[in-house]
């Protein structure tokens, strides 16, 4: 069974003034379907390789929670055993998760800043046929999110770039890279 979730307990404040070293922060790397939710003022959630996948960021400045998931897939009908198995692979029951678990950290969606990456058609970049993953799973977020009351700030989808997300925990920064260039920041 895969493990879905590197839900981290929460973490103390960082240390006040006094001469106390600052914490040095974990880097969360989320994979396929996976999801991260930390507190860490210091921490920073990484996926790679957005293809048509997408990755979802989340973020409430005033908790300072911050979560990311990597979407493959839009809805869970396609392979309901998987979907009991590692739910953040599917928008449908993964996006809810990841809302959630972040809420037991305190996160408030009405502060939720929220962006999105990934669902290139990269299938169509290289000339094989496609079921439009990328466009069907930039939806079916979006539509989960429209559920949640949750709204979006910031997104770089689409297209046929692969993306790499970095989230900086504390502040909330995503920045979006493709190969050596960094292509969107929030």
């Amino acid at each position: 069974m895969t493990v879905p979730a590197l839900a981290l307990p929460p973490r103390p404040g960082l240390p006040g003034p006094g001469g106390t070293p600052a914490a040095v922060g974990r880097r969360l790397v989320v994979g396929i379907g996976e999801y991260a939710v930390s507190n860490g003022a210091q921490d920073m959630v990484v996926t790679h390789a957005l293809g048509s996948c997408v990755a979802v960021c989340v973020h409430d400045p005033v908790a300072r929670v911050s979560g990311l998931i990597h979407v493959l897939l839009p809805e869970s009908k396609i392979n309901p055993q998987r979907a009991l198995e590692q739910p953040g692979a599917f928008a449908d029951c993964g996006v809810p998760l990841l809302v959630q678990t972040a809420e037991r950290y305190g996160l408030q969606r009405r502060r939720a800043v929220v962006s999105l990456a990934g669902g290139a058609e990269v299938a169509n970049a290289i000339g094989a046929s496609s079921f439009n993953i990328g466009r069907r799973n930039i939806l079916a977020v979006k539509n989960m999110l429209w559920k949640l009351g949750v709204l979006i700030k910031g997104e770089s989808v689409g297209g046929s770039q692969v993306r790499t997300v970095h989230m900086a925990v504390g502040t909330g920064r995503v920045q979006i890279v493709s190969g050596a260039a960094v292509i969107a920041e929030f």
